[in-house]
């Protein structure tokens, strides 16, 4: 199962953290974007070409680092056709790299949208003699507003094609709370929605012990973090809110189960664009904020007892 080569990859670098790749071309580093405005290219090509090399560069000097890495759709569809262009080779390049790749897409609708949705970007969709599919990735995240029949439809990819799903259970943000920590017959909706991907979770559990299904508990929230790790046992989950948004190496802990597995913990801003307070060019301060990331991680998984190397 695709769980098991995220598992497998997490113990063989000793790194629990996947890097979100999360361009923006006003942060990019100039001698990039310059390079493709001295070649007079068209503004289409100059994002384009701009953040397929960005990527390029920090999959390249994190690879034999961390896991997986986490393209954020939003990053690459405010610039149209150029920036989907660019998602597509980021995904295909760092799926080449050996990587698992997590497509946050957030996706989530009713079950014949979900069914499309999961085709675009976990499965193949049949045309004529041709299985088309531009988006390669390991694992999607997925929004559970609309329940099991949205739920349902990602699954039938999962088991089709070998792949995986996060659903949003606890996130991040702050306003997080105006909906997820409202009460249901004395339950936090959190909880609930656990309870939903637990169950899938049953259905799917792997020779590791964890399933496909997974979940996005949000490193901010680390008392609701240690909740859900008792609803959801055989999940693992995706960690956001680490760095840029707060957390650190403590603050995660709760979403590891006992054998130190179970979660990958999500950097996006505080890797990629390292270079804008160290000084160093880009691709360094990413591999160099990266391995203080894995130490701040490994050292607490390993005062708590969480130990998995």
């Amino acid at each position: 199962m695709s769980i098991n080569q995220l598992i497998e990859g997490i113990i063989a670098k000793k790194s629990p953290i996947v890097v979100g790749l999360d361009p923006r071309m006003e942060q990019l580093p100039e001698e990039i974007i310059k390079t493709y405005e001295d070649q007079g290219c068209s503004p289409y090509d100059i994002v384009k070409n701009s953040l397929i090399e960005f990527n390029k560069g920090i999959i390249d000097s994190v690879k034999d680092l961390v896991p997986a890495v986490k393209p954020q759709v939003a990053f690459y569809e405010q610039y149209g056709l150029a920036g989907m262009e660019a998602y597509a080779e980021t995904c295909r390049y760092a799926k080449a790299s050996g990587l698992y790749v997590i497509a946050d897409v957030k996706r989530g609708d009713i079950g014949s949208t979900s069914k499309a949705y999961s085709l675009g970007h976990l499965g193949k969709v049949l045309y004529k003699e041709s299985k088309l599919n531009d988006f390669e990735a390991d694992s999607v995240t997925v929004n559970p507003y609309l329940g099991d029949d949205c739920l349902g439809e990602f699954v039938d990819e999962i088991k089709a094609y070998d792949k995986g799903m996060f659903v949003l259970v606890k996130t991040s943000n702050k306003s997080s709370e105006q909906l997820q920590n409202l009460s249901v017959e004395g339950k936090k909706i959190y909880e609930i929605v656990g309870e939903m991907v637990n169950d899938w979770c049953q259905k799917t559990i792997g020779s590791k012990n964890y399933s496909p299904v997974g979940a996005v508990v949000g490193a901010t929230y680390p008392s609701e973090m240690d909740t859900l790790r008792k609803v959801m046992p055989n999940a693992y989950f995706l960690v956001p809110g680490y760095g840029a948004q707060g957390g650190g190496g403590k603050d995660v802990v709760n979403a590891f189960n006992a054998d130190g597995l179970g979660a990958i913990v999500n950097s996006s801003r505080g890797i990629i664009f390292a270079y804008k307070n160290s000084g160093l060019p880009y691709k360094e301060a990413a591999r160099q904020a990266t391995l203080e990331m894995q130490t701040d991680i490994n050292t607490a998984l390993e005062e708590a007892g969480k130990k998995y190397w």
